[in-house]
C-alpha cells in the first residue's frame, strides 16, 4: 500500500470562524476529487455531533457519489479551535463514534489537556475498539502533545493499540522542535495520520499559536512548496522509511489573496507525484 492524499475541509472555512464553511461542501468535494484527492478530513464546519442525521447522510451520499473517503473526523468546534472544552469528546465519545460511523470513517480526532484526561482516553479508546475505530491526537500547541517526549509519555500511559497520534510538523516547530526524520522515527509505532501545513516562525505576525512550552508564538503560512519553512518532500521520504501507509492530509488554510480552487490544484500537483 501507499500513502493516500486527503484534503482538510479547513481550506474552505471562513478565515475568522472555524464553524463556518465559506465554500459549500458540494463545491469543495467536487474540486478535491477533480484535482486527484481521494479523501477529505472532515470538521465541524461541514458536519458535527450537533448535526441532524439527515445532514450526515447527505454528506456521506455526496462523498460516495464522488468516490471520496473521510480520512478523519473532528467532531465538534472545540476540537478544531482547541479551547477549554476540547477534551469533552473523551468524556462522552459515543456521539463522535456515531458521527464517524455515519461518514464511513474509523479515525477520530481527540484532544488532551490534563493528566486527568488519560483515564478518560482509555475508556474512550475501549469503547472505540468495540466498534473497530481508532482515536488520534494531533501534535498540537496547548495540549499534552506539544513535544515528542510529551506525546510518547502520554501514549505509553494510555496504552491502547487504537489510540495513536496525528503527526503535524508545524506544531513541533512552534514548540521549538525541528521536525526532522528523528521525530517521525520516534513516533512511528503510534502514527495513525499525518497533517501538513507549511509555516515559518515570525514574531511580528498577527497569527499567534499559544504554546504552553514557549508562550505566544507568531507564525506565517507559506506556500506548500516553500522549503524555507517545512520540506514536505523530506517529510514524505521520512514517512516512507518508517513504513507509514496511512493518510497524508493537507491541513492548511487559505493564505491572503489565495483562491480555494487554485490552492487545491496546487496542493494536488505538489503532493500526488511524491505519494
Amino acid at each position: 500500500m501507499a500513502m493516500a492524499l486527503s484534503l482538510s475541509v479547513r481550506i474552505a472555512e471562513s478565515p475568522r470562524r472555524k464553524d463556518v464553511a465559506a465554500i459549500p461542501i458540494e463545491v469543495l468535494a467536487a474540486r478535491a476529487q477533480a484535482a486527484g484527492f481521494t479523501g477529505l478530513s472532515m470538521r465541524a464546519s461541514v458536519v458535527s455531533v450537533q448535526s441532524p442525521p439527515s445532514r450526515v447522510r447527505q454528506v456521506r451520499a455526496l462523498l460516495d457519489r464522488l468516490g471520496l473517503r473521510v480520512s478523519m473526523v473532528t467532531g465538534d468546534l472545540p476540537l478544531a479551535i482547541n479551547d477549554a472544552r476540547a477534551t469533552g469528546a473523551l468524556y462522552g465519545i459515543t456521539p463522535y463514534l456515531d458521527l464517524a460511523e455515519g461518514l464511513g470513517c474509523a479515525l477520530l480526532r481527540v484532544m488532551m489537556h490534563h493528566e486527568d484526561d488519560i483515564v478518560a482516553a482509555r475508556r474512550a479508546a475501549d469503547e472505540a475498539a468495540e466498534r473497530g475505530m481508532t482515536l488520534s491526537h494531533q501534535m498540537h500547541w496547548g495540549s499534552l502533545f506539544e513535544t515528542v517526549d510529551g506525546a510518547l509519555e502520554v501514549l505509553e500511559k494510555v496504552d491502547r493499540a487504537n489510540f495513536g497520534v496525528t503527526y503535524e510538523p508545524a506544531n513541533l516547530l512552534v514548540n521549538g522542535i525541528v521536525p526532522d526524520p528523528s521525530t517521525v522515527e520516534r513516533l512511528a509505532p503510534y502514527l495513525r495520520n499525518v497533517y501538513f501545513q507549511n509555516i515559518r516562525l515570525e514574531p511580528d505576525s498577527a497569527t499567534i499559536w499559544r504554546s504552553r512550552r514557549r508562550g505566544p508564538v507568531g507564525v506565517r503560512y507559506l506556500p506548500l512548496a516553500d522549503r524555507s519553512g517545512i520540506d514536505g518532500g523530506a517529510l514524505i521520504a521520512a514517512l516512507r522509511r518508517v513504513g507509514y501507509e496511512g493518510w497524508f492530509s493537507v491541513h492548511q488554510p487559505l493564505r491572503d489573496g489565495e483562491g480555494a480552487e487554485t490552492a487545491i490544484q496546487d496542493a494536488a500537483a505538489l503532493f500526488l507525484p511524491m505519494l
